[in-house]
């Protein structure tokens, strides 16, 4: 990014940081499971989305209180967690208020009325004053225009999908309007800048986006990139889509691969798919939830190095590109991986070196087996290409996978068990992009803390056999600089999204 187009940003960058500094602070994410609204095409009055908004705030405030008792620092509760989803620009409305920028230097908890009626966040400022706790929420914000504005929606008013931070004064010390907005989403109007948030502490410098926005370089890597953030704040209501993106497993490899601090809270919500909280080290992960069984929420925590080391550059084409591709003898074919059309080879041995190739990405595969099961089937990937399903984004994937059946063609469906275990193994990929992130996910959608690295000529490998049988290993690689805009998402739904998966 150039100077020119870093002054372009709407920086954020509040500084508010007390005597001395902690090497090392305790973090908290809220996996909650939120109270939603009737059905109604019609708006509530603001009175009942009040109702609404208190008894999810009674729920936080619970795991606030607990991870306050706990020593945490910071506590980051999910996107959608006062009021659910399933809204259009009317039905979203009452639950809005109208918040101000950081910079006014206010405590609502101190001065309820300084800017109207805004009790969600006098309430979120005084549980944080309270527990003595940075606390983030996300809320939605609505900002008046009128018709001297070329851009303001016909109805007045631009809505946003907002994350918000109270300091433990109860200050409020960030707002971030959500850039990428995911399907269903209509509700809210994107931001005309992006906003890069950042706000100091003594234990660390800060970043926040929200859910899609991990996907895209805007503001999610010009936050790391630019503004050198300490840790990522991460709101969220993520549907997992395997076998490369559920949450867990994707945002665990975003920490290691832009190296920082990940704080991940979702919604709680197996009906559709959401699950899987995370509390995020550049090394490995320190703690994670996901859960399709119960209706529980969950409360994580973990102590996290305020300013986290980064390891060696990785050149994340050095080891592939000196590989001479060895001819196996099998038949490449391919398959369907989240409606993107891999290249794939079956994995014949218990043992072997495998290479397959689409456009400029060759992936290579050393592995070993230790308990081959005869009914199931390994093959080794590379796609590269553009992604233009939910959204548009350019993909370079290099990844082994279990198939969900014997059927070649059932590789890349979704699997979330697996019986075949690994001595080891190494994957590389001559990626045209630093941004690689890696996976490794077991059966039973756990991940594999600590078993594997990533050296500095960009190979993937296990430091000892997993301790479960492997669902996938992964180098989920983003080319930002092929990004383009697309349509081909334009009646596609996140309820059909769902149905599809």
């Amino acid at each position: 990014m150039t100077a020119a187009q870093l002054l372009a940003y709407v920086a954020i960058s509040v500084s508010w940081v007390e005597a001395g500094s902690l090497d090392t602070f305790v973090a908290a994410v809220y996996e909650h499971v939120v109270i939603l609204p009737n059905d109604t095409l019609l708006p509530v009055s603001r009175e009942e989305a009040l109702v609404l908004m208190n008894r999810n705030l009674d729920l936080l405030e619970r795991a606030i209180a607990s991870a306050a008792k706990q020593g945490a620092h910071i506590i980051v509760t999910p996107e959608d967690g006062l009021y659910g989803w399933n809204f259009n620009r009317e039905t979203i409305y009452p639950y809005l208020e109208d918040i101000p920028d950081p910079q006014v230097n206010w405590i609502p908890c101190n001065h309820p009325n300084r800017f109207g009626h805004t009790p969600v966040q006098n309430r979120l400022s005084c549980l944080a004053k309270e527990n003595s706790i940075y606390v983030v929420a996300n809320i939605g914000d609505k900002k008046p225009c009128n018709a001297s504005d070329p851009q303001c929606p016909l109805d007045g008013r631009y809505q946003y999908n907002t994350d918000v931070v109270f300091d433990s004064q109860g200050k409020l010390v960030a707002r971030y309007h959500k850039q990428n907005l995911f399907l269903g989403e209509g509700q809210f109007n994107v931001p005309k800048e992006p906003e890069a948030v950042t706000f100091d502490t003594t234990f660390g410098r800060f970043g926040i986006f929200t859910c899609f926005d991990i996907l895209f370089h805007d503001p999610a890597v010009t936050l790391v990139k630019d503004f050198h953030v300490d840790t990522v704040l991460f709101p969220t209501a993520w549907m997992n889509v395997l076998p490369h993106l559920s949450a867990i497993e994707f945002h665990s490899a975003w920490a290691m691969g832009m190296k920082v601090n990940f704080l991940a809270s979702n919604i709680h919500h197996p009906a559709k798919k959401m699950t899987g909280s995370g509390i995020y080290a550049p090394d490995s992960p320190r703690a994670f939830h996901y859960d399709m069984k119960t209706k529980e929420g969950k409360l994580l925590l973990s102590q996290l190095d305020s300013h986290p080391n980064h390891p060696v550059v990785v050149n994340w084409t050095s080891y592939a590109s000196g590989i001479e591709a060895l001819s196996t003898g099998n038949k490449e074919f391919k398959s369907i991986v989240f409606f993107d059309e891999f290249t794939f080879l079956e994995l014949k041995g218990d043992t072997g070196n495998y290479t397959v190739c689409q456009k400029d990405l060759c992936c290579h595969l050393s592995y070993k087996m230790s308990e081959k099961e005869a009914d199931e089937v390994y093959a080794l990937g590379a796609f590269d290409g553009l992604h233009t399903v939910e959204g548009s984004y350019h993909l370079q994937i290099c990844t082994l996978l279990k198939c969900k059946t014997t059927n070649l063609h059932t590789c890349g469906h979704s699997v979330e068990t697996a019986s075949t275990r690994f001595d080891m193994f190494s994957l590389s990929g001559t990626f045209g992009t630093q941004y690689v992130f890696p996976e490794v996910l077991l059966s039973g959608i756990q991940l594999a803390p600590g078993e594997f690295q990533v050296s500095s000529d960009g190979r993937l490998f296990s430091l000892k056999p997993p301790s479960g049988p492997v669902l996938t290993v992964t180098l989920f690689g983003r080319v930002y600089e092929k990004d383009h805009p697309s349509s081909a998402s334009s009646h596609l739904t996140a309820e059909t999204l769902i149905v599809m998966l």
